[in-house]
């Protein structure tokens, strides 16, 4: 098991690897956060699951959040990706918009700005309210 400094550098947790690629417990994180009406950033769900921040490790996580969807899709639950956010704009990063879903939620505006927000938003909006009800 390696040692990942996680958030706090001066406390580091045991951090598995194979936590990136865990869907089921990715999907249990987002969940939470979804039932909570909060968005999570690629910080924040690194440090959830023991990381500090590196680009390689979100693009993984980026990796398993389309899987984390594949299992929502396949028991009717709306997508929790959205939810995964950049902290610099709100927005979720690259990978999700060129992934496809918002061309099939109907969207094909830019990724970035006013537009792609409320679109966000909305999408967001969706997710908080199915988990509310339940």
């Amino acid at each position: 098991m390696a040692i990942d400094g996680g958030l706090d550098a001066d406390t580091p947790a045991p951090a598995d690897v194979s936590a990136l690629g865990d869907a089921p417990r990715i999907r249990a994180i987002l969940t939470q956060a979804a039932r909570e009406g909060r968005v999570v950033s690629y910080s924040q769900l690194l440090g959830e699951l023991g990381f500090r921040f590196t680009r390689p490790k979100m693009r993984a996580i980026c990796r398993t959040l389309a899987r984390v969807d594949e299992l929502c899709a396949a028991d009717g639950e709306p997508d929790l990706a959205v939810l995964v956010v950049r902290e610099s704009d709100g927005l979720p990063g690259q990978g999700w918009w060129v992934g496809g879903t918002a061309l099939l939620l109907g969207y094909d505006g830019p990724w970035e700005g006013a537009s792609a927000a409320r679109f966000i938003s909305e999408q967001q909006a969706g997710v908080f309210a199915f988990w509310e009800r339940l």
